[in-house]
């Protein structure tokens, strides 16, 4: 039966915004306090590019005694920048294995969050350029982009070997469904498994075929947000936020629909255990950016996040109906 935990964002910086501005402890511990003891979560992914917020949130997961997931998640490095950012956050990692289980992650679809790999200056132009079905055919563009994620196979083994030098628990990778990866670098095979329209037909066997490696395959983020038609959108479902605008606003008209997150959520874990998954993170605890305004449908910015819960402008939140859900099933386990 398929573990399943939740993931955490302790804040990165993407576009120019941080996507947790707003960092209190005691709030910290308390949100992980529910994971654990509300929706019975095992295991959190805590994800995020300051090496400080997360060992604070790491630290209070440790102590309710859920498997943490360390993910240090910065943008827009050089390769060797990012290598040497990953090493230092595991050398904290190491530090807090002494207290409970700690898997390291190193890094999440770097060819898009990282420079080098995919032609583009920034994370929005390669996620953009990687969304356009007119990169796949036309060949000067295919070209760069086959010899960039050529690269991408050669920075992996440095990534994990640097990673062991100072790790001494497991370490993986949370990659996108695109990318090639080499696992024998590394102890767990982890993938950022979001079914869409696109995907939907091949979803399951792209999955089921990592368990080629002999190795626990997990899905270190699945999920989708709660508008209707969301879930066909699957990984890109957030991008429904015109963040030109002053303050970001919808780029169109959504209908809120909860029901479509439940949904998502039974159906894709009945194909993770049909496909034998060791585990899967539900993306993602919250938006803290995205506040929930039920009296101004235009900048309801919540219908663009993955949240199990919402969030308001002053940082309190309430459950959403895959709350209950996600509670439900792991109280079953």
């Amino acid at each position: 039966m398929v573990s399943l935990g939740v993931n955490y964002d302790t804040g990165f910086v993407y576009g120019g915004r941080n996507t947790r501005r707003r960092f209190d402890a005691a709030a910290v511990r308390n949100d992980l306090a529910v994971i654990a003891e509300q929706l019975h979560a095992p295991a959190v992914r805590i994800s995020g590019d300051n090496p400080d917020r997360l060992v604070t949130a790491a630290e209070a997961a440790l102590a309710l005694g859920l498997e943490v997931w360390f993910s240090p998640m910065p943008t827009d490095l050089e390769p060797a920048e990012f290598i040497s950012f990953l090493a230092e956050c595991a050398a904290r990692a190491e530090t807090l294995r002494q207290r409970g289980e700690v898997v390291m992650v190193l890094g999440c679809e770097l060819t898009l969050f990282c420079k080098g790999f995919v032609p583009g200056a920034s994370s929005q132009d390669r996620i953009a350029l990687m969304s356009d079905p007119a990169t796949w055919t036309d060949p000067v563009t295919f070209s760069e982009l086959q010899a960039g994620l050529t690269r991408w196979t050669t920075v992996q083994a440095e990534l994990a070997a640097a990673a062991r030098k100072v790790f001494g628990g497991r370490i993986t990778y949370a990659a996108g469904l695109w990318e090639d990866v080499n696992w024998d670098l590394f102890d767990i095979v982890a993938v950022d498994a979001y079914r869409g329209a696109q995907n939907a037909a091949t979803f399951a066997d792209e999955l089921a075929s990592r368990n080629k490696w002999g190795k626990p395959v997990v899905a270190t983020e699945f999920g989708c947000c709660a508008y209707r038609g969301a879930a066909d959108r699957g990984g890109l479902g957030w991008a429904i936020v015109d963040t030109t605008s002053d303050p970001p606003a919808l780029d169109g008209r959504y209908e809120r629909r909860e029901e479509e997150q439940v949904e998502y959520l039974i159906e894709l874990v009945e194909e993770f255990e049909r496909i034998n998954l060791a585990a899967a993170f539900w993306f993602s605890f919250a938006g803290f950016e995205l506040p929930h305004r039920p009296g101004d449908p235009e900048h309801d910015l919540d219908l663009a996040a993955y949240g199990l819960v919402a969030v308001d402008d002053d940082g309190n939140w309430k459950p959403k109906q895959v709350f209950g859900k996600l509670a439900e099933l792991n109280g079953d386990r």
